[in-house]
């Protein structure tokens, strides 16, 4: 019997892998991977940690819920990354500031990141079909411009 090979991205219970690559896509996946896991989650990527005011000798139930939650958010962070992007965001104490350096990191500034909603929306407007490219290969081409623009916060309907 063949040994079975299971890719990254296989599993609801493994987050998609980041190497470097492809920043947008990822994003989106990690983004429908934590709001699937646990919405509470991923409102703790959006917004930061949940706030524990007491000291840890007089924590709750609710306390220890919460500090559950901060370092699960955190965890599936840093297992959704490879060695190198885990180095760039492992001097940062919230599951927040990691994903706000991955962000800036590859989104860049609101700066960089006009110019590159500019280059995208040319594209999109000047699209068209090349020579001897089949619908399939085109459409596919379209959909990234699409993808890469709400990856940016530009919404086509």
């Amino acid at each position: 019997m063949a040994a079975q090979s299971y890719s990254e991205g296989q599993s609801i219970n493994r987050p998609p892998l980041f190497d470097g690559e492809d920043y947008a896509y990822w994003k989106t996946r990690m983004e429908y991977f934590l709001q699937g896991f646990d919405y509470q989650i991923w409102s703790i990527v959006e917004e930061g940690d949940l706030l524990v005011t007491n000291e840890k000798a007089q924590w709750t139930d609710d306390d220890r819920k919460k500090i559950s939650l901060n370092c699960k958010a955190k965890i599936i962070l840093c297992c959704a990354l490879s060695k190198k992007e885990f180095n760039k965001i492992s001097a940062c104490k919230t599951t927040k500031d990691m994903w706000e350096t991955l962000k800036l990191t590859y989104e860049g500034t609101d700066k960089v990141k006009e110019t590159r909603i500019d280059i995208l929306v040319t594209k999109y407007e000047k699209f068209q079909m090349e020579q001897g490219e089949s619908i399939s290969q085109m459409y596919t081409d379209f959909i990234e411009i699409i993808n890469e623009l709400t990856g940016l916060g530009k919404k086509y309907s």
